[in-house]
């Protein structure tokens, strides 16, 4: 498949970007999770932004948890994402309708309302690192630079972006027309001009969805934002939204309720169901299995 992850390098390594096409990906979302419009955004750019963040992972093993917490009226927004950006993520109310911003836009901070972001980075150490920052504008994108600036000491620069559209084909009556981000981070030793010429370009860019919308790749918005300063390209991959829940790993889940709840259901009930999260696959475990269970629990 065609790379819609791209990373690179510019003016001597100072300044690091990495640019997605997250159209495949908020695409798959909506369909598992038959989110509103609002939710679709909501969604689609947190995606967006845990793929872009966990560039910085460097084992196999790693993952990046990326959660948007408000007191709107979408809930909690969560999204994981391995080493190479594919990602999977869930809002706690997918059914949210809002009205549209007075500039036609949806209303993304309005759902989201205020709270905190946390990212959490699984590195294989005894403990995760985690990181928490409050929400400035529950528009997602101007949360995660704030995140990465105050937290970690990164300024950077994200753009994220979900294009819906009417569509009276699809059972829902809309479709993800354009999706994507990018994210552009100053790396130690650049220094304040340096910084200002990236926010400049940036800021008279146009937005992200206009670009994919016209047909730009991630590669051109890289070469774009980055012209003049030397942008070397250093990887490009297919990133997706993929899932890794397995009825093993459901069955460790029902373990962990411990040999009482385990026996009640398998005497009372007589079979469990499980519900991933992430992908809404539905695991089914009958008194046979769940007799199985509870051998094997400790």
């Amino acid at each position: 498949m065609a790379a819609n992850l791209i990373t690179g390098i510019a003016a001597d390594g100072l300044v690091r970007v990495i640019a997605l096409d997250s159209k495949e990906i908020v695409e798959e979302a909506l369909r598992i999770h038959r989110t509103s419009p609002v939710a679709t955004a909501a969604l689609g750019r947190t995606l967006t932004a845990a793929s872009l963040l966990s560039g910085g992972l460097k084992n196999d093993n790693d993952s990046l948890t990326l959660s948007i917490r408000g007191d709107g009226p979408i809930g909690v927004v969560l999204a994981v994402s391995d080493r190479d950006g594919n990602v999977r993520g869930y809002c706690s109310h997918p059914e949210t309708e809002l009205p549209l911003r007075s500039d036609g836009k949806l209303d993304v901070g309005r759902a989201v309302g205020g709270g905190v972001l946390t990212v959490i980075k699984d590195l294989g150490l005894k403990e995760p690192y985690c990181g928490t920052t409050e929400l400035i504008s529950g528009e997602i994108g101007e949360d995660v630079a704030y995140y990465l600036t105050v937290s970690e000491q990164i300024p950077s620069a994200v753009a994220l972006g979900v294009l819906v559209a009417p569509d009276s084909v699809s059972p829902l009556g809309y479709h993800v027309e354009a999706a994507g981000g990018y994210m552009i981070q100053m790396m130690p030793g650049a220094d304040d001009a340096l910084a200002a010429q990236i926010s400049d370009r940036v800021a008279s860019m146009p937005s992200v969805t206009k670009l994919l919308s016209a047909g730009a790749t991630p590669l051109d918005i890289c070469e774009d934002a980055l012209s003049g300063l030397g942008f070397v390209k250093e990887s490009d991959s297919h990133a997706a939204f993929r899932c890794v829940c397995s009825r093993e790993r459901m069955s460790r889940g029902l373990q962990s309720l411990g040999r009482r709840e385990l026996r009640k259901l398998m005497l009372e009930d007589k079979k469990a169901e499980t519900v991933c999260h992430f992908c809404n696959t539905v695991y089914t475990f009958d008194e046979k299995d769940l007799w199985e269970l509870l051998k094997n629990s400790k």
